[in-house]
This record gives C-alpha cells, structure tokens and sequence, in this order.
C-alpha cells in the first residue's frame, strides 16, 4: 500500500536575518527523531527563507512614487506598501478596495505581490511599520538548502518552498510551491493508461502544488510556529525542475 508521510517540525524557533536555517532544519529533525532518508522532501513556508534572507523592509524608508499614490488610491493601500508592490510585480492586473492582483516579477499570479504584514515583527520600530518580501530567487533558495542538507546526510532529497495563493475560480487560499529542487513541479500523464484501458490525453498533474496544499494543512496560517514541513513516500520519481514549470503561459490563460 502506499503511503504518504508529513510531520510538522516541533519548536522551530523564529527567524531572523542571516540565521543557518539547514542547521535549525537538522536539529529539529534531531528532535523529532527523524532520520534523512533517500528520496524525502523538506517543505518550508516562504516566511523563513524570506526572513533568513533578510527581505524586510521598514516603510519609513520607502518614498511612494505618483504611480503607486494612484494605486493608493484605487486599493486603500499604505502608498508605501503600493511603491513595493509596484516594484515587486511586473503588471497590475486587476484593483479593487483593499487588493492588488499582479503578475508577480518572478512570473505567477498572486494577490499584493505576497508582500506580508502578519508575523513580521520589526526591531523595536512599530511592528506595523515592517513588510516581508517574496524570497529574491525561490529555486535558488531551494537549490542552496539542498545542497547543503544533502551534504550533511548523505543522501539526495527535495526541498520545496511554499506560499499560501488565492485562486481564481474558488474561495480559500491554499499552499502553493513557488520554489523548487530535487521534485517534479509537473507530471505529464498524457500516454498513460486509465483502469479501462482509455490512453488519457490531457492530464499534467501539478504535483507540487498538491505536496503545498498537504503541507500547508500542518504549518497553518496564524499562530502555529511549524513552518518546515517533512515529507516521506512522495510517489513521483525524483528530478531537477524549476517553479517555473508550473505557470500557465499567457497565451492559455483564460482569466487575464
């Protein structure tokens, strides 16, 4: 039979700037008596690769340019938070009171440029004064805590990071990847046979964003502290991929 393990790290500590998170990684696995087997996958939420990698900013030290003043006044937005979410995306797509959806800079479709308020405290400032970016490179990100994890356990893994993305055509967020290393972010099954004998012929399945969305149900969006996900019996063979593989081309996207 198979089956699909996730465990949610215990008492990983809160981050900050230039912090080792490959050694806090391994002592939390430590602690939970975990033992990095071949093929496992490590999921962590993008607040601490974004924190670790010192993505805050203080909006007293952002001027608003006359761009972002309009997007101000169209969301009801902080122009200061508009400036970053101008800068942080490639296009504006829709605005309404409250919400900018852009095309992000590093290519998908999410809602105020995944710029976050919430567990993002400052240095002493106000806490509402400090934002939290999108990590600068996910899959570089990935890359480079594989590499090292991978270095010190001996064996070859995953590693994806996570945010939370809205969708479309339903309600809710869920668990998206956004970076990638060592998994699929797709399986094409376009040639495979169905129970019946059927040869399917457009199914590609987004198999990273559904290991996200399982991980995203253990890390939680509020209070919980469990933002490193570990994950045993993921049922697709192992490969290099990038997030990038994931994103609809515009061409095909039918909601722009």
């Amino acid at each position: 039979m198979n089956t699909l393990t996730l465990t949610a790290l215990p008492d990983f500590p809160l981050i900050q700037p230039g912090d080792n998170l490959a050694g806090l990684i391994l002592s939390s696995l430590k602690q939970a008596k975990i033992s990095l087997q071949e093929g496992d996958i490590l999921v962590l939420a993008q607040k601490i690769i974004s924190k670790a990698e010192n993505r805050l900013v203080n909006l007293a030290t952002v001027e608003p340019s006359p761009a972002a003043r309009q997007v101000a006044e169209k969301t009801g937005k902080d122009p200061r938070l508009a400036e970053l979410l101008l800068r942080e995306s490639n296009e504006i797509l829709r605005m309404r009171t409250g919400t900018a959806i852009v095309e992000h800079r590093l290519g998908f479709v999410c809602a105020n440029a995944g710029i976050d308020h919430s567990n993002v405290p400052g240095d002493g400032t106000q806490a509402e004064d400090w934002v939290l970016l999108l990590p600068e490179n996910p899959d570089q990100s990935a890359a480079e805590l594989r590499k090292q994890l991978e270095a010190a356990c001996g064996v070859n893994l995953g590693v994806m990071i996570i945010d939370s993305h809205g969708r479309a055509w339903r309600l809710g967020t869920v668990g998206v990847a956004i970076g990638l290393s060592g998994l699929p972010g797709l399986v094409d099954e376009r040639g495979w046979k169905d129970l019946f004998g059927y040869t399917l012929q457009i199914t590609v399945v987004g198999v990273a964003d559904e290991l996200a969305a399982a991980a995203s149900l253990l890390m939680g969006q509020a209070a919980e502290g469990t933002p490193v996900v570990h994950v045993r019996g993921f049922p697709y063979p192992p490969r290099e991929s990038s997030m990038r593989e994931l994103l609809r081309p515009k061409d095909q996207d039918m909601f722009r």
